[in-house]
């Protein structure tokens, strides 16, 4: 692809293999080896190095197939309070580049830079400066795309990967496009993919060259009208940017699944509290509190629901957390219903500043809070593993 210049303001800047990225930071030794991250026994991979790659091995494959198809794998454990703090990080070095920020999960995100250029230069020199910069301070890589519009961009920072920079400019998106699988369309999943082959129309040329209102009768209006425009990278250039460099996510949550299905009520609450003191941890971590705690659990026949209940105040603490999960889970009245998996969410994030505690009569002056605080020092100085709930030991 050509240089391209200010007609393409848009860079969509993705973390390679993030989570498996920031893992090996701690883990040199490893980096030559096949690295997944995730849960062990029946959990699934969160995230595979490239070297796991190169053996087939992907995100959300079951981890006792990841072990089948790679036996010598190495799996790690997640750390997401490290995750969210290095995330934190680049989203502030994206935002000493530009305002205008349009996270899109912890590792990845849309930049306009177009505000940016006579200050650090064209966007693809801009791309190469993040790229170095958090190299430099994180010790990861990134991909960048760089295009007028979010789908352009989206698909080139893909084609990018690993650590590496495509741009494409206006006169070049028909060619970089209509050759493509459909399927490779930003939000095209495997459903629209397959409706599309049905209709004979298997590249993103053919479904550029099909007259619109044939589209729109083969799939509906609105969806005909977003994949005209995405196949010919007209969609939307304008982003929606996050208030600042500490912007939450919506929720924060975690899931764990059972080595054996279980209906054992001690054994579950103590895997409740572990996942509360996980979601905890990321939420004081990222400086966020949240009012609606939400429980998951899924039974032995993948049967699963989800039951929340809304606090009268904004909370990160570990102990209500957890205090709120149990009460939805016994109010289930689950006595003999084997479960597989329990997970724990929380919901309407908001900035932790913003919160103000009421006091409550008889409250000690340093409580819950602030002993989670303590943990949170103690882990992060001498790992996950120094300190953890009496009951989890």
């Amino acid at each position: 692809m050509s240089r391209g210049g200010v007609s393409t303001p848009i860079l969509h800047v993705d973390m390679d293999a993030f989570y498996a990225s920031v893992a090996l930071r701690e883990r040199p030794d490893l980096v030559d080896q096949p690295v997944v991250v995730g849960g062990s026994g029946r959990g699934v991979v969160l995230a595979a190095n490239y070297v796991a790659r190169r053996h087939g091995l992907r995100s959300a494959l079951p981890m006792t197939r990841a072990r089948r198809m790679c036996p010598q794998v190495v799996v790690l454990e997640p750390d997401y309070a490290l995750f969210t703090a290095v995330s934190a990080s680049v989203m502030e070095t994206f935002r000493e580049v530009t305002p205008i920020v349009e996270a899109m999960s912890l590792d990845e995100a849309f930049l306009d830079v177009r505000g940016s250029t006579r200050r650090l230069g064209d966007p693809p020199d801009i791309a190469e400066r993040l790229r170095s910069t958090i190299h430099d301070e994180q010790g990861i890589t990134c991909s960048v795309g760089v295009a007028a519009t979010v789908s352009v961009a989206k698909l080139a920072s893909r084609r990018a990967k690993p650590d590496g920079v495509i741009v494409v400019p206006p006169a070049e998106v028909t060619s970089f496009l209509h050759p493509l699988d459909v399927g490779e369309l930003y939000g095209v999943g495997e459903k629209t993919q397959a409706l599309l082959h049905r209709f004979g129309l298997m590249t993103v040329g053919d479904v550029a060259h099909t007259p619109l209102r044939t589209l729109q009768r083969a799939v509906g209006a609105h969806l005909g009208r977003e994949l005209h425009h995405l196949a010919w990278g007209t969609d939307r250039s304008d982003l929606a940017p996050s208030a600042g460099p500490h912007e939450p996510d919506k929720s924060m949550g975690a899931n764990e699944t059972f080595a054996r299905d279980t209906d054992d009520r001690d054994f579950i609450v103590r895997e409740l509290l572990r996942l509360s003191a996980r979601v905890g941890g990321r939420m004081r971590s990222a400086g966020v509190a949240g009012r609606t705690i939400t429980l998951t659990v899924r039974f032995a026949d993948f049967t699963t629901i989800t039951r929340s209940r809304t606090l009268s105040e904004a909370t990160d603490v570990t102990v209500e957390i957890h205090r709120a999960v149990t009460r939805l889970y016994d109010a289930l009245g689950l006595q003999r219903a084997r479960l597989r998996l329990v997970g724990v969410r929380v919901e309407g994030l908001v900035p932790r500043s913003s919160v103000q505690r009421q006091l409550v009569l008889g409250e000690p002056e340093h409580g819950w809070a602030e002993a989670d605080r303590a943990v949170d020092r103690a882990t992060r100085r001498f790992g996950a593993a120094a300190v953890r709930p009496a009951s989890l030991v």
